[in-house]
């Protein structure tokens, strides 16, 4: 029987101690927060988004940072494993818009409990208010771990499961990086990815905590060139944008970092009505016109946008908001189409790493097995998780990753 010690009690952490505990091995899961899975609890706006119904090769798509690297972890370990084991300990899953899988009960304290009491059934010890502060290695391997308080457990297999450096309140404070560092690991340039977006124009201020779905954004360079799209739902914010699809998109403005966070030559257009071309929207216009003539502008587009969007739009239109809507004329009504099709904002910066869902960067995969998750510069040593130079799009793409791994780094151990 090996003694395998988990630094970290996170999604990945948590699947790692208890299929080592499940091959037959004594397993220790040291978390330094008060209790296990804090970020797990807050994901998904507290309803936790699982994993995604979409394929092996999508997830890989969806996978910007190093996707490649986790084919094996995949194809170990994938989505219908993971949902067996919730299934198996209560947990009914349902799925929604764009594959992402939830709890039917929309609590992710569920998932917490059923993943905590999967890993004690298998035999793993929690123990929390366990603060690593050193991995003991000897001769190039692994032979243990010192806690802060000065006690060590020793060990044949330590799996680093810290997470990154987003929401450090959950714990994730960078811990793994400094312990990959000191053994000799590379870690990358650690960046924010899926983070708000910071714009220049401050009439997003008057919209902060306007949702809108249904929506597509579209990211230019400085060339007006198109490097990035999507649909679905996004948010202002008293800072800018946010949202699932901004989220998304800020991975992409990571390239037009100049320094700090600051970003140059990248803007955001939004397409508020993308079901409907210009032509087609122009109609609708038209009707609308019609239908509110004897009205001032600024009374006329209750049935095209939310009441809070309309002044924006008029004051970029540069239109009087109290012209008589038969008073328009055929280049002010296009001009309005076209502010529709194409709600311009200039970005500036990302929101600081704290904000992030994950951590863009890492510990260098190219010193990690891909079929195991060892290290091949210490024996014994295994990461899993956020720890890793691997990061992926929002839509519960992140997650599985964290349980793939985990899997994996708990399954050679």
């Amino acid at each position: 029987m090996k003694k395998v010690i988990v630094v970290g009690a996170g999604a990945s952490g948590i699947i790692a101690g208890a299929i080592a505990a499940k091959n037959g091995n004594k397993v220790i899961i040291l978390e330094k927060m008060s209790e296990p899975l804090k970020k797990l609890l807050i994901s998904g706006k507290g309803r936790c988004n699982i994993t995604n119904s979409a394929d092996i090769d999508a997830f890989i798509e969806n996978t910007p940072g190093n996707g490649h690297f986790l084919y094996s972890a995949f194809y170990s370990f994938f989505r219908e494993d993971i949902l067996e084991i919730l299934q198996k300990e209560g947990v009914k899953t349902k799925v929604e818009r764009g594959g992402r899988v939830f709890p039917v009960s929309d609590s992710s304290k569920d998932v917490a409990n059923a993943l905590i009491n999967f890993a004690k059934k298998n035999g793993a010890k929690i123990i929390c208010n366990a603060k690593v502060k050193e991995i003991i290695v000897c001769e190039g391997a692994v032979s243990g771990v010192k806690l802060e308080n000065g006690s060590v457990f020793e060990a044949d297999s330590i799996i680093i499961a810290t997470g990154g450096m987003s929401y450090p309140g959950t714990g994730s404070d960078g811990d793994g990086y400094r312990f990959a560092t000191k053994l000799g690991h590379t870690v990358t340039d650690l960046k924010p990815s899926l983070v708000g977006l910071i714009t220049e124009e401050k009439w997003v201020q008057d919209l902060q905590g306007l949702s809108l779905k249904n929506v597509e954004i579209t990211l230019k360079d400085s060339n007006n060139k198109k490097v990035y799209s999507d649909f679905g739902e996004m948010l202002f914010t008293h800072f800018g944008v946010s949202g699932p699809i901004i989220l998304s998109a800020s991975r992409v403005a990571h390239k037009y970092i100049k320094s700090g966070l600051n970003i140059e030559g990248l803007s955001l257009s939004i397409d508020l009505k993308p079901a409907l071309d210009f032509e087609k929207l122009e109609a609708r216009v038209i009707r609308d016109f019609d239908k509110y003539s004897k009205k001032q502008l600024k009374n006329a587009m209750d049935d095209l946008l939310p009441k809070r969007l309309i002044p924006v739009v008029i004051q970029l239109s540069e239109i009087d908001e109290n012209k008589f809507v038969n008073q328009i004329t055929k280049q002010e009504r296009r001009k309005i189409i076209e502010i529709l099709k194409g709600l311009s904002l200039t970005i500036t910066k990302l929101r600081p790493i704290a904000e992030a869902i994950v951590t863009a960067g890492g510990v260098e995969v190219d010193e990690i097995n891909p079929s195991t998750m060892e290290s091949k510069l210490i024996n014994g040593l295994y990461f899993c998780g956020e720890v890793m130079d691997l990061d992926a799009y929002t839509g519960g793409f992140n997650l599985q990753i964290a349980f793939s791994t985990g899997y994996l780094a708990g399954s050679n151990a």
